[in-house]
């Protein structure tokens, strides 16, 4: 089994860890990228306003589905593995501090170089970018929830299967069904969303992982056929919704092109992201250093290709940039295709390098010298 720890925090025992988890957030992160490619580069603005059903835009449509998909699996992850864990200081400042490193990091980067001009206002919205973050945004969002997780976990370890399982029913029927097909308000924000992940991917770790005797649940959880077509399927509904979406817009005018896979509470964003959860918790690879090394910066690449405006501005437009990529794709789609692929892959790679130099110097040094100091004084 796998070591009691967060999905995301860089945790020093993570060389220890069987690696599926962590194989499923590197595929899982290049989705991530691959969704930023095509929805912060000005792709989707050109491709509403030309034929979204030509094959650059389709390609283009199907090959930045995943982004929100990918963000409730790392949720899943972390729910998985909390829920037998505790939070400490150490943990929680670990996230914090890498959040602010880049973005405080890339922002005077930016503005040394003449790519943007300095701004107060700018400054202080960097410097405090957690806090409006919350709510609406991966970071600060993931950032409060760390912080409920001590609470969560009281709630879950008293609450029977019967409950547990009654819980999740009712925070999906409201969070999502009511959302995907009644186009009801949100009823959660990220904060309450990731909440609601929490108490599902618990739900598994708890009740379905041999401590608790439902047997008929257990066997269809642990069926490892049943969840490699369960992830087929998802995965080909939700390109299929993408696609139909298109459609959708190309003959009524009605933007439903990303409906079922985003937000991160859509039907398919939520089903896709637990079938992919289950096929990889039931997959059996032992620890591999490599993959769980390079697992380790995920979040560290999430943090770098996403971190600010500036940043996906310079990324995506100035130096890829994907549009005029996406436009050649109408005469050439191979270049569009391999153009579209190499980027994310080298983002990934470059990234990966970056936080890993931030692991051995910058980490170390807050892990080893800083937060051990301030706990022997608490």
């Amino acid at each position: 089994m796998e070591k009691d720890s967060p999905a995301l925090c860089g945790e020093d025992n993570r060389q220890k860890r069987s690696s599926n988890f962590e194989l499923l957030r590197i595929l899982t992160m290049l989705c991530i990228i691959a969704h930023h490619y095509v929805v912060n580069s000005g792709i989707t603005e050109k491709i509403t306003q030309s034929n979204v059903l030509q094959w650059n835009s389709v390609f283009a449509l199907i090959f930045g589905w995943g982004g929100k998909t990918g963000i409730n699996v790392f949720v899943l992850i972390t729910g998985y593995f909390m829920c037998k864990s505790k939070i400490s200081l150490k943990k929680f400042l670990g996230i914090f501090f890498e959040i602010e490193f880049y973005e405080i990091v890339f922002y005077v980067f930016f503005i040394s170089v003449g790519y943007e001009s300095f701004s107060l206002k700018v400054f202080i919205r960097t410097i405090c970018f957690p806090i409006y973050d919350i709510g609406y945004g991966f970071c600060g969002s993931y950032l409060v929830f760390f912080l409920f997780i001590p609470y969560i976990n009281l709630l879950i370890k008293n609450m029977d299967e019967k409950q547990h399982l009654s819980l999740v029913g009712l925070c999906l029927l409201v969070g999502m069904i009511f959302q995907t097909f009644l186009k009801a308000p949100s009823a959660f924000t990220y904060v309450g969303w990731f909440i609601v992940l929490y108490f599902i991917s618990s739900y598994f770790r708890l009740h379905l992982d041999g401590e608790y005797d439902n047997k008929w649940l257990r066997d269809i959880f642990s069926h490892k056929k049943v969840w490699r077509y369960a992830v087929i399927f998802s995965l080909m509904l939700s390109w299929v919704s993408v696609v139909a979406g298109a459609a959708v817009y190309h003959l009524l005018g009605e933007n439903l092109i990303y409906y079922f896979v985003a937000d991160s509470n859509k039907f398919l964003a939520v089903i896709t992201a637990i079938c992919l959860f289950q096929f990889f918790r039931n997959i059996e690879m032992g620890c591999n250093k490599v993959i769980n090394m390079i697992a380790r910066s995920t979040f560290g690449v999430l943090l770098l290709h996403a971190n600010s405006e500036m940043m996906m501005r310079w990324l995506w437009q100035d130096l890829f940039n994907n549009v005029k990529a996406y436009q050649t794709g109408t005469e050439n789609m191979g270049y569009f295709m391999f153009h579209a692929f190499g980027t994310v892959i080298i983002i990934y790679c470059i990234c990966t390098i970056i936080d890993m130099i931030r692991i051995k110097f910058i980490e170390y040094l807050f892990s080893r010298k800083i937060v051990l100091k301030w706990r022997g004084n608490l």
